[in-house]
């Protein structure tokens, strides 16, 4: 099985949501318009204040969300296998409000898609794009209700026992 093969096998496994629709010819497509990257254990992938020129489907480990609070490193959210990383920066070209980082005792295997690759690819196969975009939706969608979720738990424990 060639690198190109394991790596669809990967991205039909890991990334459901992105390839149920697609061939394996349509992802081998997708590929070219990606560069895979493998991040060693604990090593940064995109940092703080950084405008993002490029985004991350996770194909393989975790990554840690962090953001520096008064000079110490706290974690405040993963992104697992199948998931996406980086979109926020990349898509609002705002600087980083987070610091992505592979797991601090596994490696992570990502594809980056650029800005100048993410815009041949919805001219040259808006399908595959909008797949793509979809999971993007996704992504924003699971962070905003699962962020919602962690703000109404801390609401309730401020403000304690008179809530109702």
């Amino acid at each position: 099985m060639s690198d190109n093969q394991k790596i669809i096998e990967l991205i039909k496994e890991n990334c459901p949501q992105f390839s149920a629709s697609l061939t394996k010819d349509e992802i081998a497509e997708f590929l070219k318009f990606t560069r895979i990257q493998e991040i060693q254990p604990n090593e940064i992938i995109a940092d703080l204040g950084i405008v993002g020129d490029e985004f991350y489907l996770v194909l393989d480990g975790k990554i840690r969300m962090t953001n520096d609070e008064g000079g110490k490193e706290m974690d405040v959210g993963r992104i697992e296998a199948g998931g996406l990383v980086g979109i926020m920066s990349f898509f609002d070209k705002q600087p980083r409000s987070i610091r992505l980082r592979a797991s601090r005792k596994h490696g992570v295997y990502l594809l980056a898609i650029t800005r100048p690759m993410y815009k041949r690819l919805c001219v040259e196969h808006p399908y595959i794009s909008v797949n793509l975009l979809e999971l993007v939706v996704m992504s924003m969608d699971k962070l905003i209700r699962s962020s919602s979720k962690d703000m109404a738990s801390l609401y309730r424990q401020v403000v304690g026992i008179g809530y109702r």
